[in-house]
């Protein structure tokens, strides 16, 4: 059903050290603080909401100029804190721009598991109603935060005929995981699981284990079951993404904490498939973060 890899990193990979909020089933830790700007650590700059730092450059970029890079390459991995309004409006600002570039778009959503997929197509197609579609995707049993954060993403997508595709597992499997091992899942969950689970990513592990420490799990909950979860909840959307790929031009929209340093879907994606990538992380005010956390850093208000 699955296998474990190597876990050599691409070039594409940068080593990543522990410094902001990874979630992991469910879990957000920060080390933000309370100022209006973010701290961009290698460089020593406080940057405002607005900004976008280019990692390649070290200098803010525009808009027009970001968006030539990425048009170049084949995958955008953009984050997101879950309930920050603005960081939605802004990847709805890049799906426009990306859309009007090359129409042969697909995004990708953390919000779903595959076996949502029949419904997914059914809202590209332009045939679901919103009370509709939130129904049938059990919404807020699954994701729960607030659909309008991403209302206009979801009608961008509709209107325009964008095919939507689920990356996640059925979100049940990584917390029995976590409390029981892989080993112990049931026949049918396992039939849910990646084909292959790469658990030998040094830097991703130490990361993964900081947060497990830090939050006082009891004795039941042991680490490498943890860890096992997290690779799992990767592995699974990199997965989804290697099987929609083929020419087409892909746009994930995942947290923050599975496209940092890359460790999490980005290089597992480029594991299976080769294709180029970006990743663009959204830093709200108040946080600070390190330059390589993402190919480009957009700065945003704090929630």
């Amino acid at each position: 059903m699955y296998r474990k890899t190597n876990g050599k990193r691409n070039s594409y990979a940068l080593p990543g050290r522990c410094c902001i909020g990874l979630v992991v089933l469910g879990l957000f830790w920060s080390c933000a603080g309370k100022s209006d700007k973010v701290l961009i650590q290698d460089t020593s700059k406080d940057l405002r909401p607005g900004t976008i730092i280019s990692a390649e450059t070290r200098e803010a970029v525009t808009f027009d100029e970001m968006m030539e890079d990425l048009n170049r390459h084949q995958i955008i991995f953009i984050g997101e804190e879950h309930t920050s309004a603005s960081q939605h409006s802004i990847q709805l600002k890049i799906l426009e721009a990306a859309f009007k570039n090359n129409h042969a778009l697909v995004v990708g959503m953390e919000m779903f598991d595959r076996s949502y997929q029949p419904v997914l197509d059914l809202w590209s197609a332009g045939v679901l109603e919103e009370e509709t579609f939130l129904r049938k995707t059990h919404w807020y049993a699954n994701w729960r935060y607030d659909f309008a954060l991403y209302r206009n993403i979801f009608l961008f997508i509709k209107q325009n005929r964008i095919k939507l595709v689920a990356l996640n597992i059925p979100f049940h499997i990584p917390g029995r995981i976590r409390v029981g091992g892989i080993e112990n899942l049931s026949d049918s969950d396992k039939n849910y699981l990646p084909k292959e689970i790469d658990t030998a990513n040094t830097a991703h592990r130490n990361y993964a284990r900081a947060i497990f420490d830090q939050h006082h799990f009891t004795s039941r909950v042991k680490f490498d079951d943890f860890y096992m979860a997290q690779c799992v909840w990767d592995e699974i959307m990199a997965e989804s993404i290697a099987a929609d790929l083929g020419n087409k031009k892909v746009i994930a929209l995942v947290g923050n904490g599975h496209i940092q340093y890359k460790y999490g879907v980005p290089d597992r994606t480029f594991r299976r498939t080769g294709a180029s990538f970006r990743t663009i992380y959204l830093a709200s005010a108040g946080e600070e973060v390190e330059l390589n956390i993402g190919d480009f850093i957009w700065i945003t208000a704090a929630k």
